[in-house]
């Protein structure tokens, strides 16, 4: 059975982002992944089978060692979708901060 992962349900998991953030700096082993975490090798695995699913994840072989690097591409697509989300609450907040800002100086 091939199950197709959902991104944002992916993402929606402490453990997973903490692994994205890790990874984006530089590619790992599963083990050295693993050893950032209090938890079971094969609990972190599953969050690496869950990235690599949803293709925010990509690995990579290098002799017997399997080494996880972050797919951009995939990256920047979440990052497209969710921009105009981030630029809707930030217009949204420098019109709160003009009210509050006129408001204080009426005081």
């Amino acid at each position: 059975m091939n199950l197709r992962r959902d991104v944002f349900q992916a993402i929606a998991d402490p453990t997973r982002r903490a692994i994205l953030l890790l990874v984006a700096s530089q590619t790992m082993t599963a083990g050295a992944i693993a050893s950032n975490f209090d938890t079971a090798r094969p609990t972190v695995s599953k969050h690496l089978q869950i990235l690599t699913e949803c293709e925010l994840l990509k690995q990579e072989q290098n002799g017997r060692e399997i080494y996880y690097h972050i797919n951009a591409k995939k990256m920047k697509e979440v990052a497209d979708f969710i921009e105009p989300f981030r630029k809707m609450w930030d217009d949204r907040f420098n019109k709160l901060e003009t009210i509050m800002k006129k408001y204080k100086t009426k005081k």
